[in-house]
């Protein structure tokens, strides 16, 4: 402590002699691991503080308590733990880290104290732990100078306070400053008065101005101030307060803040600018000119710290270190140059940020029963894993991430740290250096253990700090293998004794404990498979090996001396077994089958292969192609996707079959080859086609026949397959009286009712063939129906069958249009019915002469003749009446409405049959060509016919390239028909992989004509 004087000396004696009886409380508590006691200040000698064995419940025998930490202040019994004072008595002001505190925060002195058990050998514990070091009242406050003047304008008015310059007292709490008192002479008892303030628990004491101050009758009062603290006995000290009085001035300056806070780097250079205070005088002249000055600052903030006076910016003025002072806390004054200044002050705040500027430190010292001795250790080479050889603290006077350090054991030793402390602060942290592994004094005498701390700054600091461990021996070796792993490659297929590698150990012993026999400590997995030999540690293999079976084989191989007891070391051997080119690639199955639809682009995948190779690197890299290689397929290698290199067409060709050839890369390389089939699934790309009858065929029905009779049947194929190929038959129009029924399945047409007179006549039926693809295709075909009682006109039939070639389909010719007329040509009929008679007995006679023709001639027509135009007319009625009947009669009963697809079918059909209506009313005589010519619409053109008319023959030709899926006889998309030269043809976006050709009839027009009577007839009968 310090003392005032001799009278303040002669009160100090009796009450430390006082002290030194009586022992104060001792208030402490155990949190996380760490220990505190409350102890006041200037305790006399030998001084209990505390006892850790009775505090802490710890052995008070058996134990040895050595302090570590907080000499020469405090001593430590050995057997007892109880920690006392020394003769270096505990100054709370002058221990380092009290000295810059503020009022209220505690102070702190830190101790550390290890407990090492005399009876067993373990590492010792480390207690860490603080006494707070309470203030005693041992300094006398003091103002800053024994004159203090205070400059105030005449004319004040009453009640103005003005600052006066605090009292400063070391002591802290209470016993610091609590109050002030003025002594005024008779002059100015009327004037002054004395108030005391509090500001942030801080006394400031402020004069009052109870009267009217004139300077021209006194300039100037000297007042006695008084300072006392609150320690008993207190303490206090006076100055001399002088009164200047100054001419008026009556604005202050006003700073724009109630106060200033900013933040300052550590480190700073000298001229940095903190920050600028600012203030306004409402003044004008010399009384509104303001100069700053730093108000009352402790000595830091003068050292550090300097104010423009002019602009109010605060500079840097000394070296800043926030280790030695964490927050600068003062006073700024405004005063303006009046000859009576007012003033103004505000209150700073300047924190000093952390920058890394402090390595960390390393403090190494021995722990327990180790000691160290000029920065060496000796520990016994016998000593278990774990053992302490010394205390490493590790400290940085930085704060946050820059103090957070990180410590560690530098180089290939067998050390390492250990936390000491369960509660380390942020910028102390303390380690045991601890052995990892058993000491060998043979194998290594001693160690040059090296500890880093490195911290979290950037850039980052670190230090270092090394300690020599001497290890002292003792015999305990076995014998070491060097390297313990051994890892050693060896090539499958191998003969039986070869060598796969020698195990060498050594033992730092001597004589027969150094002589070595070697085995190997065999387990299920590797017994049998290799065998040492046990003087030379040769390892050999006893069987081949496979490294597909297994491809790395560990075990272990002992070495142990010859020794009593006999002492072994162990090491592992691990067998890498490389691989050779002994496996052919492999295909996951033994063949592959896929499906594929049909009309997939160029290089669609069809499938997927997997292959593998049990070998491995280079011998197991595979690369897989096509055998036969003929551009139909490719396969990617990598994915093992195979790919078309063309669109497949299942109607060309349905299924592909093919080897895929897998090749390794080994040398030499193997291979193997598995089969693929690919399958062309269908899709519905073709319509159906007719192959009989004929669209220029028909078929003479007796008006006789009953119903259900079998009429005609009407075939169709297509080549797609499945549902695609299904066909389903329907009469889309000329049904009219719905005499006939086709069935949907077997395209089988029946009678479904009994035939009448008006039904006599041409019947031409709409048959439409579709598909049930999705979506469906579909084909039209003629069926030409002649019904009546007799067939012997066969030119009559020829021209009905012409003319409905001619006919659009959206007219129906459905029977006799002109039978309700019938009762006005009955008479002509009866009187004909002899006269048609006997033209059947000659047409039978010319049928029979042009029949024996025909097989004395095996040919009647030749290719580019021309053939006269046989005009002909049906059943004759009253002449110009028949044209007339024809347009007033009844026209044929409208069909039903197509789909709008058909109606597109009709519409083009009729454009191609290329019907004109006028030249049909013109003349009760229908004028037909009965042979075409090569333009002429026919759909006979497009079907495979049975007919007996051979005038079409259909010859294949190459597909062009670019063609898909052009059906034979099918009518295009567009449902028109599509024949060469024909301009007035409706044109279809597909074209016939066949065209047509006319061959040499072998029959003439007339003659087919007979032949289809003959047909009728045969029907007839």
């Amino acid at each position: 402590g310090h003392s005032d004087g001799a009278n303040q000396l002669t009160m100090r004696l009796p009450w430390k002699t006082l002290l030194f009886w009586v022992l104060l409380l001792i208030v402490h508590h155990r949190t996380a691991g760490s220990v505190l006691y409350r102890a006041q200040e200037e305790q006399p000698p030998n001084t209990l503080i505390g006892s850790l064995a009775a505090d802490q419940g710890l052995p008070d025998s058996g134990h040895l308590y050595k302090l570590e930490v907080g000499s020469p202040y405090l001593r430590v019994d050995g057997k007892t733990g109880d920690i006392f004072t020394t003769e270096v008595p505990i100054d709370r002001e002058n221990i380092k880290d009290c000295r810059n505190l503020y009022r209220g925060d505690p102070c702190f002195l830190e101790f550390e104290v290890s407990i090492t058990d005399l009876n067993q050998n373990l590492s010792p514990r480390l207690i860490e732990g603080r006494i707070e070091v309470q203030d005693i009242n041992d300094n006398t406050p003091q103002f800053p100078s024994p004159i203090l003047t205070l400059s105030i304008p005449e004319n004040t008015h009453q009640g103005a306070l003005f600052p006066i310059p605090l009292a400063n007292d070391r002591d802290s709490g209470r016993n610091g400053v609590v109050d002030y008192a003025l002594t005024a002479g008779p002059d100015a008892a009327g004037l002054f008065s004395l108030q005391v303030a509090e500001d942030r628990g801080e006394k400031l004491p402020q004069l009052i101005v109870l009267g009217n101050l004139d300077r021209e009758q006194r300039d100037s009062y000297d007042l006695s101030i008084k300072v006392v603290d609150g320690g008993n006995p207190p303490r206090y000290s006076s100055a001399l307060l002088r009164i200047v009085v100054l001419d008026a001035n009556d604005n202050a300056p006003r700073f724009e803040k109630p106060m200033y806070e900013a933040e300052l780097y550590e480190n700073s250079p000298v001229g940095h600018s903190v920050l600028q205070v600012k203030a306004v005088d409402s003044d004008i002249g010399l009384n509104g000119e303001i100069e700053y000055s730093l108000h009352q600052v402790t000595d830091p903030v003068q050292k550090l710290l300097r104010i423009d006076h002019s602009t109010g910016i605060i500079f840097v003025k000394g070296l800043v270190d926030r280790e030695e002072i964490g927050a600068l806390k003062f006073y700024v004054v405004a005063r303006d140059k009046g000859s009576t200044p007012k003033s103004s002050k505000v209150y700073l705040t300047i924190n000093v940020k952390d920058q890394n500027d402090n390595a960390p430190v390393v403090e190494i010292r021995g722990i327990g029963l180790v000691t160290h001795q000029d920065g060496i250790a000796n520990i016994s080479e016998d000593m278990p894993i774990g053992t302490a050889v010394a205390l490493v603290q590790v400290s940085d006077q930085d704060e946050g991430e820059n103090a957070v350090v990180t410590c560690v054991v530098a180089g290939d030793v067998p050390f390492q740290l250990r936390p000491a402390s369960d509660s380390p602060t942020d910028n102390k942290r303390k380690y045991f250096l601890q052995t990892t592994t058993l000491l060998d004094y043979e194998r290594v005498k001693d160690y040059q253990v090296e500890v880093v701390a490195v911290d979290s700054g950037n850039p980052a600091l670190s230090s270092t700090n090394s300690l020599k461990v001497q290890v002292q021996d003792v015999n305990d070796n076995s014998p070491v293998f060097s390297p313990t792993l051994l890892e050693v490659d060896f090539w499958e297929e191998n003969q039986l004794g070869d060598k796969v590698v020698d195990v060498v150990a050594t033992d730092a012993d001597s004589g027969t404990n150094s002589e070595l026999t070697y085995s190997i400590i065999t387990d299920s997995s590797t017994k049998g498979l290799f065998e040492i030999n046990p003087n030379t540690g040769e390892v050999r293999a006893r069987s081949q090996l496979d490294r597909e079976h297994r491809d790395r084989y560990e075990f272990h191989v002992a070495a142990s001396d010859k020794g009593i007891p006999s002492h072994r070391g162990t090491a592992v051997v691990v067998v890498r077994v490389l691989d050779r080119n002994d496996n052919d690639p492999k295909f996951m199955l033994n063949g592959y089958s896929f499906s594929v639809l049909e009309n997939m682009p160029k290089l669609s995948p069809v499938g997927m292969v997997t292959v593998i190779d049990a070998d491995k690197g280079q011998n197991a890299q595979v690369h897989l192609s096509v055998e036969p290689d003929n551009g139909k397929f490719v396969i990617q290698n990598g994915t093992g996707t195979i790919l078309s290199s063309h669109s497949l067409d299942r109607e060309k060709e349905n299924s592909y079959t093919f080897r895929l050839k897998a090749v390794d890369g080994g040398d030499p390389p193997r291979s193997s080859y598995v089969g693929v089939t690919i399958n062309v699934l269908d899709e519905n790309d073709n319509a159906p086609y007719v192959t009989k009858p004929s669209n220029s065929s028909y078929k003479c029905l007796s008006s006789l026949t009953n119903p259900e009779s079998r009429v005609v049947r009407v075939e169709a194929e297509d080549i797609d397959t499945g549902p695609n190929a299904e066909l389903l038959f329907s009469i889309s129009s000329g049904n009219p009286h719905n005499l006939f029924r086709i069935s949907p399945t077997d395209g089988e047409i029946t009678l479904a009712k009994e035939l009448a007179p008006r039904h006599n006549g041409l019947h031409r039926l709409v048959v439409k063939v579709s598909d049930k693809g999705k979506p469906p295709r579909h084909t039209t075909a003629l069926i030409h129906i002649y019904v009546n009682e007799t067939f012997n006109n066969v030119t009559l039939l020829e021209s009905l069958v012409g003319h409905s070639l001619n006919t659009p389909l959206d007219l129906d010719i459905a029977g006799d249009p002109e039978y309700n007329n019938s009762a006005h040509r009955s008479n002509i009929m009866y009187g004909s019915l002899a006269g048609v008679t006997a033209v059947l007995l000659v047409i039978v006679v010319v049928v029979v002469i042009r029949h024996q023709w025909q097989k004395e001639a095996k040919g009647g027509y030749q290719a580019g003749k021309k053939e006269t135009k046989d005009l002909y007319t049906p059943k004759q009625g009253h002449k110009g009446s028949k044209a007339k009947k024809w347009k007033k009669g009844k026209a044929p009963k409208p069909t039903k409405p197509l789909e709008e697809d058909e109606e597109v079918e009709e519409a083009n059909l009729q454009k191609s049959l290329n019907f004109n209506h006028d030249r049909l009313n013109d003349s009760p005589r229908i004028h037909l060509p009965l042979n075409y010519p090569p333009g002429s619409p026919d759909l006979g053109r497009h079907y495979r016919s049975n007919s007996p008319l051979p005038s079409i023959q259909l010859q294949p030709q190459s597909p062009s390239a670019s063609s898909k899926h052009q059906v034979v006889q099918d009518l295009p998309v567009a449902n028109s028909f599509v024949g060469a030269g024909d301009d007035n043809s409706t044109g279809s976006d597909q074209y016939s992989d066949y065209s047509y050709k006319a061959n040499p009839a072998k029959y003439s027009l007339k003659q087919v004509g007979e032949v289809s009577l003959k047909y009728c007839m045969i029907t007839h009968k």
